[in-house]
């Protein structure tokens, strides 16, 4: 492992969605993840190749009610630096796998917990997702056009955004810390205040006077021309964000439009007729024409591509930014060290898949591990 967490050890209650997120981006980065699976469904490794979220770091399959699966379990913790689960607030301390629990084999475990919520407040023990936890943070309300309904955008926001990168940020602060201080601490990773705080610019321009709650009215909310999606000829997208003077003048240069003739850029009441506009203009070629017009300019107009089709952009190419994996196109590793790169170092696999590899890699011997699968601790 090359990655700036190389050295690192951390042992993966596994969940779905943020945690293994989280998880897969410290793998990237080079930390020894063990991902421990509550349970097998003897699936074969095909069934789970595209899970590439689970990537780069050994499944092993463990009964962690089993008394001998719980102990192992403490044997791994007590090597790490660190725990990562994202169960519902008490299910690890029931399991005997809470922060109490690991920090009287290691008391420099960091322990780092994804949830919707958060550990505790009125709503810490309900279900949700996504949708649920950004709703209530103010960050879906803004998402959509005039007079429209909010838009769920994707589980971007909730779930990975405010989830699993915001996990992943507290497990690399609190690590740090815990080289100094001998100590480790819960890192309490909530989607709720991760989505919340996606939205700190947000709230600064409301406190400014610069953003209006009537979603599609803003500047970036589509209210502006220079800010939208417009369609082409052939059925394609392309995105404008022109939001700077020179920019903007560059747009117009490419849409063939004298600045002369038009309403200065900020007159916000000419902002739907501008829009009418444009979209009447973009309609006039497809998308590939307008990609050629705009591309190496600084109009910050771009095609709107598909997953299908980012692989194969210039500049997605030139960075390597997507690579295939075990047949399961996926993005690289995010963000980029110069002198310690991170990797992918194996494709997602079935639950259980590296049972005694991932364990021998641990220091468990041949003979205990023909133990355990004789009393069922591991699968």
């Amino acid at each position: 492992m090359s990655g700036p967490l190389s050295g690192i050890k951390i042992v993966e209650l596994a969940g779905i969605g943020p945690s293994p997120y989280a998880c897969m981006l410290l793998a990237d980065a080079g930390a020894e993840i063990i991902r421990l699976e509550r349970s097998s469904g003897g699936a074969s490794p095909t069934d789970s190749w595209y899970d590439v979220s689970a990537r780069s770091r050994p499944s092993v399959g463990i009964d962690l009610k089993h008394p001998e699966g719980k102990a192992l379990a403490l044997e791994l913790i007590a090597s790490a630096d660190a725990v990562i689960e994202g169960y519902r607030p008490g299910v690890a301390e029931r399991l005997g796998l809470g922060p109490e629990d690991c920090w009287a084999v290691n008391e420099r475990i960091v322990f780092g917990r994804m949830t919707g919520w958060g550990q505790d407040g009125p709503l810490a023990n309900r279900a949700g997702h996504d949708i649920n936890y950004i709703s209530i943070a103010g960050a879906l309300w803004p998402i959509g056009r005039k007079g429209d309904r909010p838009v769920p955008p994707l589980n971007l926001i909730g779930d990975f955004g405010g989830g699993g990168m915001l996990l992943a940020f507290g497990m690399c602060a609190a690590l740090l810390e815990a080289k100094t201080s001998g100590k480790g601490q819960v890192v309490d990773a909530a989607m709720v205040d991760g989505a919340a705080s996606l939205m700190t610019f947000i709230f600064g321009f409301r406190s400014a006077g610069m953003w209006e709650d009537e979603r599609g009215t803003n500047m970036l909310d589509t209210g502006a021309h220079f800010y939208e999606v417009y369609e082409t000829s052939d059925g394609g997208f392309m995105a404008v964000g022109a939001i700077e003077r020179q920019f903007y003048a560059l747009l117009l240069e490419g849409l063939g439009l004298n600045p002369d003739d038009l309403p200065s850029q900020q007159d916000r009441s000419q902002w739907p007729a501008m829009k009418d506009r444009f979209a009447a203009i973009f309609k006039t070629k497809t998308r590939d024409e307008w990609t050629a017009i705009f591309e190496d300019t600084d109009a910050c107009t771009t095609p709107v591509l598909s997953p299908a089709e980012v692989a194969g952009h210039r500049h997605n190419l030139a960075r390597n930014s997507f690579q295939t994996i075990g047949g399961a196109l996926q993005p690289g590793p995010a963000p980029r060290f110069s002198r310690t790169p991170s990797e992918i170092t194996s494709q997602g696999a079935p639950p259980g898949a590296h049972t005694d590899a991932g364990l021998s890699a641990w220091g468990i011997s041949e003979d205990r591990l023909v133990a355990l699968h004789a009393s069922g601790a591991i699968i």
